[in-house]
């Protein structure tokens, strides 16, 4: 009987496993590193990135640290550039930023988190941001709330893990104020929360939607707290409009 886990299989599993090891890092790690974090023999972890490394796909640095190699730079622009979404967002958030001087994020769900695909900072000396790639508790986002509008009750708080209500400073969200959070985003067509995941910054979030009519991804503003009314005001205008601009393409 053959076997369920073949060795090409596990293979190609162990090389998903160090390119998201590294992506989690977003650092150069030692191959000991590699090694615990992947739970992988020694030897096919060193076989494995020789391989890759040959392929350009890894480097190796001077000190024997591993990273990410210039192949995996061309095929994300690739991806980047074939993207019809990602594309046109991106010349719409490098225009929003010269004009208007706020970090710009697209943001989507992936599984039950929350993630930042695409992000442009404002030149301003106080920043907010998040990296992109790195999975974030939906509850913790304005964009999560918007994200989440085709579910039902249920169906959301099956998808969310419990510990996923617990914020980073140790307060809790309710769940039952969360889910009404959703429901109020899906009427306003947009949602602002304060504070949660940053105790400086507001985040406001408008839907981009399929032909479907349900929330793809999300445009957001990262703006500080002390964001006066009048600016506020115009900036969701701004952000309202842009998503709309991007839900017509989608």
């Amino acid at each position: 009987m053959p076997s369920a886990n073949p060795p090409r299989a596990r293979g190609v599993d162990r090389v998903v496993e160090l390119f998201r090891q590294l992506h989690i890092a977003r650092r150069p790690m030692t191959m000991r590193e590699l090694i615990d974090t992947t739970d992988a023999p020694r030897s096919s972890v060193y076989e494995l990135v020789g391989i890759l490394a040959q392929a350009d796909w890894l480097e190796v640095l001077p000190d024997g640290s591993v990273f990410f190699g210039r192949e995996m730079h061309y095929y994300g622009a690739d991806y980047a550039m074939q993207n019809d979404l990602l594309r046109r967002a991106h010349q719409m958030m490098m225009e929003l930023v010269s004009r208007l001087g706020e970090t710009v994020q697209l943001c989507i769900l992936e599984g039950n988190k929350y993630t930042v695909v695409l992000s442009e900072s404002s030149a301003r000396p106080f920043k907010i941001t998040s990296d992109i790639g790195v999975k974030v508790p939906i509850p913790w986002t304005a964009s999560g709330r918007l994200l989440l509008g085709h579910l039902t009750p249920p169906e959301i708080l099956a998808l969310i893990p419990p510990e996923d209500f617990a914020l980073a400073d140790g307060s809790k969200i309710d769940q039952a104020q969360f889910l009404k959070d959703v429901y109020r985003a899906g009427q306003q067509g947009y949602f602002m929360t304060e504070g949660l995941s940053d105790s400086f910054s507001c985040c406001m979030a408008a839907p981009i939607r399929s032909r479907d009519g349900h929330a793809i991804a999300a445009f957001c503003f990262m703006i500080s707290r002390d964001t006066d009314g009048t600016r506020r005001e115009m900036l969701l205008h701004e952000l309202l409009g842009s998503a709309q601009k991007l839900s017509d393409l989608s």
